[in-house]
């Protein structure tokens, strides 16, 4: 399946440019970190772009309807990425001292970004499948998902539980 070398390539991404949250007890954030999360989200972006191109079989006419929706979608999510990884940024200057309040604005932040990216994926996938086939539209979806669910678990698991 071609989505299988993408999904891997993501993931040595992710996993060879986050793992300084695993020890956020011994990092600091800093404009380094900021920088190779840039670098990621970025690479992240075009290897879906690659995923995209390579899976759906658009038309020319498909083709040109989809990738500004696709632009401005991704765009909307880089907003949401941008929070997420600030929120996670300050959970690892904190977390030797992390308080309840602090705790309590944590949790109230990662809620608000995963509500809003799903009504985000949600609003999206609906213009795309009037672009696309209806296969092509599931087929987005899907693809969008699969890559959602993979980044997401590798940078999770690198990020230490609450103590």
């Amino acid at each position: 399946m071609k989505i299988a070398r993408v999904v891997v390539a993501l993931l040595a991404i992710a996993g060879s440019t986050l793992p300084i949250a695993a020890n956020c007890q011994d990092q600091t954030p800093d404009q380094g970190l900021v920088t190779d999360e840039q670098i990621l989200l970025k690479q992240v972006m075009t290897d879906k772009r690659t995923v995209y191109a390579n899976n759906l079989e658009m038309t020319g006419t498909e083709s040109a309807a989809f990738w500004p929706v696709y632009d401005e979608y991704e765009g909307k999510l880089k907003k949401l990425d941008d929070r997420f990884l600030n929120l996670v940024n300050n959970y690892a200057a904190k977390y030797d001292t992390l308080t309840d309040a602090e705790a309590t604005a944590g949790l109230k932040e990662k809620m608000a970004i995963e509500s809003e990216r799903a009504d985000l994926k949600q609003k999206y996938t609906k213009k795309i499948a009037k672009i696309l086939s209806p296969k092509k539209a599931l087929r987005f979806a899907q693809l969008e998902t699969r890559i959602e669910l993979a980044v997401r678990s590798q940078v999770y698991s690198l990020i230490p539980l609450a103590h």
